[in-house]
């Protein structure tokens, strides 16, 4: 199938959809691939502080949260038209919003929850649809996430010394591909979720700006303040960073909850008579220094990357990038765009391959990033309501 596939993707940050339209060719393993067009479109206000609620565990009845599937949904294939007015796609990859994620366990299995009504967006789209991409791995005792590494690996591929990929959206995750020659070119493709990307500081600027404000745009107002640095050493300390990978998190732990800890940590540390504005600012300063240092301190653990790639939201905050720069001395530190690939389409165009793997039926998952017992194929696919249903009944009644 040469024909394009289209990419839909809702990050943890819940700030709107990426959808990307996609060609692929050739081997799956490594295909050759076009963007021809991809489009971004922001939830609607409301939607996305209910969905952020809900990722909160705010208690919601199961009308309101049917409501929200529906809505969301909408908003998937008014996407879905805007990056492919001609109707060119034979297939639609939609990853859904995540909700809740919880890894396993010990004997507890993993579980996640991707909110979309697929058959409504099936039908809307008139197109067959692959998402759910999750569960295969889970249940088979995988973490079910990250889901970008194998992408990243068929779309990007290696270079000549160790790369790194972090994609900066709610949650910062980390692909790391071995060099393509040498001795440590056997080594196995790796993976996980390194901590909160702009999750806590949406969090915290909402907070700050009486929901005025949803991000820190350009990272304008942290650039204003002082990290903490004995406080950041000290949350590095927490058990999910000094946990190995396979490892996947989510709001679940770096949600609002945790923000109100760090905070209250803040204001402990902050000098006597501080006032307001300059403590809010060194507040996203820390929060904003806090991600880049969980990733590199995760990119110190195993064999130093000579270049991390850098897509995804975050990757627009100049001071996220310059604590990024400041503190992973020694890597060529470039966003995607440099390889040929729009930093804010590169999770949309995974979910676009995903769904032409899984046409193929080529395993999405690896086992060295998520920990399952084996490779999967991933995701469900859904018809368009009614396709393909033969000898349908008219004029019953006659």
């Amino acid at each position: 199938m040469n024909r394009p596939v289209l990419g839909l993707m809702s990050g943890t940050s819940a700030d709107g959809v990426d959808a990307v339209l996609a060609v692929f060719r050739g081997a799956p393993s490594r295909p050759r691939w076009q963007l021809l067009h991809r489009a971004e479109l922001p939830y609607p206000r409301a939607l996305r502080s209910a969905l952020i609620e809900l990722g909160q565990g705010a208690a919601m009845r199961a009308e309101r949260i049917l409501e929200l599937a529906d809505a969301l949904t909408r908003v998937q294939a008014e996407a879905a038209r805007r990056c492919d007015p001609g109707g060119q796609a034979v297939l639609v990859g939609c990853h859904g919003q995540t909700i809740w994620h919880r890894p396993p366990l010990g004997e507890r299995g993993g579980l996640s929850w991707q909110l979309l009504q697929a058959p409504l967006l099936a039908h809307l789209l008139e197109r067959p649809v692959v998402h759910d991409f999750r569960a295969a791995d889970l249940a088979l005792g995988g973490q079910g996430a990250p889901l970008v590494p194998a992408t990243d690996l068929a779309l990007l591929g290696r270079i000549g010394g160790w790369r790194a990929l972090l994609n900066l959206g709610g949650i910062a995750n980390l692909t790391v591909l071995p060099p393509r020659s040498g001795p440590e070119r056997r080594a196995a493709l790796t993976g996980w979720d390194c901590g909160p990307g702009n999750t806590l500081l949406d969090l915290a600027v909402n907070r700050f700006s009486d929901g005025r404000l949803s991000c820190d745009e350009n990272g304008a107002w942290a650039a204003r303040g002082t990290p903490c640095e004995p406080l950041i050493r000290r949350w590095l300390q927490e058990p999910y960073f000094a946990s190995e990978p396979p490892k996947s998190t989510g709001r679940e732990l770096f949600g609002s909850a945790d923000l109100e800890r760090r905070l209250r940590d803040l204001r402990e540390a902050a000098d006597a008579g501080v006032d307001q504005g300059r403590w809010e600012a060194d507040a996203l300063a820390t929060l904003t220094a806090f991600t880049a240092a969980a990733v590199a301190a995760d990119l110190e653990r195993g064999t130093r990357p000579v270049e991390l790639v850098v897509a995804g939201g975050g990757g627009r905050n100049a001071t996220l990038m310059t604590q990024l720069r400041r503190r992973c001395l020694g890597m060529r530190l470039r966003t995607s765009s440099e390889l040929g690939l729009d930093p804010q389409a590169r999770e949309a165009l995974a979910m676009a391959l995903l769904a032409w793997w899984h046409q193929r039926r080529h395993p999405g998952s690896v086992i060295s990033v998520t920990g399952a017992s084996r490779p999967s194929v991933l995701g469900t696919r859904v018809e368009p309501p009614g396709a393909g249903c033969r000898g349908a009944v008219q004029g019953r009644g006659r």
